[in-house]
């Protein structure tokens, strides 16, 4: 009898703890798995029942949500949908999420940890469960000015204050209207979305930090300057050769300066010279005499190699290991398979014009619940110290020249002294150019940072360039926040 019971009991035990064991990795392991699986058409309706909480620039909303008068109760409204696309990205039903919509969904959907108490208060008041609200960091004027100034230009803009790392505008085009992914017709929005997928220009990339990447060009020359003052082993008067024409070592292959000529008239030009009329030949040979490891650790500083939250992600920018030394004398102009984001530039001036510290950039100012209390407020965050103040010091001085009397001129604002560096990239035999720009102002007390690509040289192919293009509209841009 005793045995009976004693297996009785085993069984008993044994069930229990199967039970737990199953309901414990339900709950906690497999939940949130379970809850983003689109075939949870319970959670789907939960996610349509609460009132979404908006997206917030300056206090108005950019994306809310409003009764809708059907099943899932609640419609997601974008206001100026395309300009503000790339940060929102969109909401779908039952499709799938992009930009903050999905990064922040636990908080705008109002089921994230930090709401815990907010859903239990709803259950037992009765209330209509809601969102918090995501204030952005962004300045809708200057946002504004970034987008007018790209026109209709493929390409993006990114403005950051290089002091706090909150980010200003962030604009990529060609863009999209997030309010057609929003209706609540399944067959229509897969209808749009495939539309927008098979467009050849790509207007679902975030093109500011995401998507398929550009050779940064001649700005990259900020990158391989600051890993050579760091060294120790150069100043900004070290000296090279002149020629007008570079045969690469162990190849057939020459390289030549953007204009075909030397780098000013010297039988030498200097880094310093070569950084304001952007010349590739110096840069060449002193890429070739610091090696691909010591350009690629200092990039890694910078924050290549790695992708950087804010809180969208962002595709890594890439400085690669084991180039040869043809390789790595194109690579310190920015070309070979040395490939950027305007966040990852935007990120090299920013140490520049901070005096070395390199904050991390950020768009949500503030995230509050439905009561108005604080669940996250927005605080500077150190990303790193990638050079020293007297590098960053003597750097900001080169693209001060540049801007002053060199390749950067177009970026000259009057009654402000403005650093800038221009690059422009070739892309492949008879591709079009990448017109790259990147700068700050006021250089002697850095406001605000800006980065710009534009991609298919424009529309003008090969013939398009960096200062004819892209530093016009980083002047633009500048002059926006200066104004203000």
């Amino acid at each position: 009898m005793n045995k009976e019971l004693k297996r009785v009991s085993t069984v008993v035990l044994l069930m229990f703890i199967s039970l737990f064991l199953s309901s414990t990795i339900i709950q906690v392991v497999a939940a949130d798995g379970l809850k983003a699986d689109g075939r949870n058409a319970r959670t789907l309706y939960a996610s349509y029942s609460a009132e979404r909480g908006p997206i917030l620039v300056d206090g108005q909303p950019i994306a809310y949500s409003t009764p809708s008068g059907d099943d899932y109760k609640f419609q997601r409204v974008y206001t100026n949908g395309p300009l503000y696309a790339p940060i929102t990205g969109y909401l779908t039903l039952n499709q799938g999420n992009t930009g903050l919509e999905s990064e922040l969904n636990d908080y705008l959907s109002g089921t994230s940890n930090d709401q815990f108490f907010d859903q239990i208060n709803a259950i037992i008041t009765g209330q209509t469960p809601k969102g918090a609200s995501v204030e952005l960091t962004i300045d809708p004027v200057v946002q504004q000015a970034a987008w007018d100034a790209l026109g209709d230009y493929q390409g993006a803009v990114i403005a950051i204050r290089p002091k706090t790392g909150e980010i200003i505008a962030m604009v990529s085009k060609p863009t999209f209207d997030p309010n057609t992914l929003a209706v609540h017709d399944t067959a229509a929005v897969i209808a749009q979305y495939n539309a927008l997928l098979d467009d050849p220009t790509g207007p679902l990339f975030n093109r500011t930090l995401e998507g398929a990447l550009d050779p940064p060009g001649s700005t990259f020359k900020l990158v391989v300057a600051s890993a050579a003052l760091e060294s120790g082993q150069f100043t900004p008067e070290s000296a090279f050769p002149n020629p007008a024409s570079l045969q690469l070592p162990q190849t057939d292959f020459s390289i030549s300066n953007a204009d075909g000529r030397t780098c000013g008239p010297g039988e030498t030009a200097t880094i310093a010279t070569a950084i304001r009329l952007s010349c590739n030949i110096p840069f060449a040979q002193l890429g070739a005499a610091l090696g691909s490891k010591a350009i690629r650790d200092q990039a890694n500083k910078f924050g290549f190699n790695e992708s950087v939250s804010v809180p969208l992600a962002s595709t890594p920018s890439v400085y690669p290991r084991a180039l040869d030394e043809p390789q790595t004398m194109l690579s310190a102009f920015g070309q070979s398979s040395v490939r950027a984001s305007p966040l990852q530039m935007a990120m090299v001036s920013m140490a520049i014009a901070n005096s070395g510290t390199l904050m991390k950039p950020n768009l949500v100012e503030s995230i509050t619940a439905p009561d108005l209390t604080t669940i996250q407020s927005f605080q500077p965050e150190q990303f790193g110290q990638p050079i020293s103040q007297a590098t960053a010091a003597a750097i900001t001085q080169m693209m001060v020249d540049s801007v002053a009397s060199g390749a950067a001129s177009n970026a000259r604002i009057d009654g402000v002294t403005v650093a800038g560096k221009t690059g422009t990239a070739q892309n492949g035999e008879g591709e079009p150019y990448t017109l790259w720009f990147t700068g700050f102002a006021p250089a002697e007390d850095p406001d605000v940072v800006v980065a710009v690509v534009v991609q298919n040289g424009g529309g003008l192919g090969q013939n398009g360039t960096s200062s004819g293009i892209s530093a016009p509209i980083g002047r633009k841009v500048l002059e926006a926040v200066l104004s203000r």
